[in-house]
């Protein structure tokens, strides 16, 4: 496989599993892997079978096409609404206020409205 798709999709990997706070340990073992290939698979410098693709994708929640390719799609959305279903109204109220505060600057940023 092409060096940089490895790369690329390592970062990606990487990223998400800080993003959960998860040791390399503790991915590995959520996935029936090991911390060995979660360290090489997140350098660039292992392939991955498409069962653990699947499985990492899993895990992390988000599509096997943005592990692969890095590009969101609509099961991405539906993972992220089920996510956000599941929190309580005051955890649900900060997101929204965090996410409104964002799209304004955003807009304001880049002179949208």
């Amino acid at each position: 496989m092409e060096d940089n798709f490895l790369s690329s999709m390592g970062k990606r990997i990487f990223e998400l599993r800080k993003e959960f706070r998860f040791s390399q340990e503790e991915l590995a073992e959520k996935t029936d892997t090991t911390k060995q290939t979660i360290a090489r698979a997140e350098k660039g410098l292992q392939e991955l079978s498409a069962g653990k693709i699947i499985s990492i994708a899993n895990v992390l929640g988000v599509s096997t096409d943005y592990l692969l390719k890095g590009e969101r799609i609509d099961s991405d959305q539906m993972i992220l609404d089920k996510r956000i279903r599941n929190l309580d109204n005051d955890d649900y109220n900060f997101l929204a206020d965090t996410v409104n505060r964002f799209i304004d600057l955003y807009e304001k940023k880049h002179n949208i409205k």
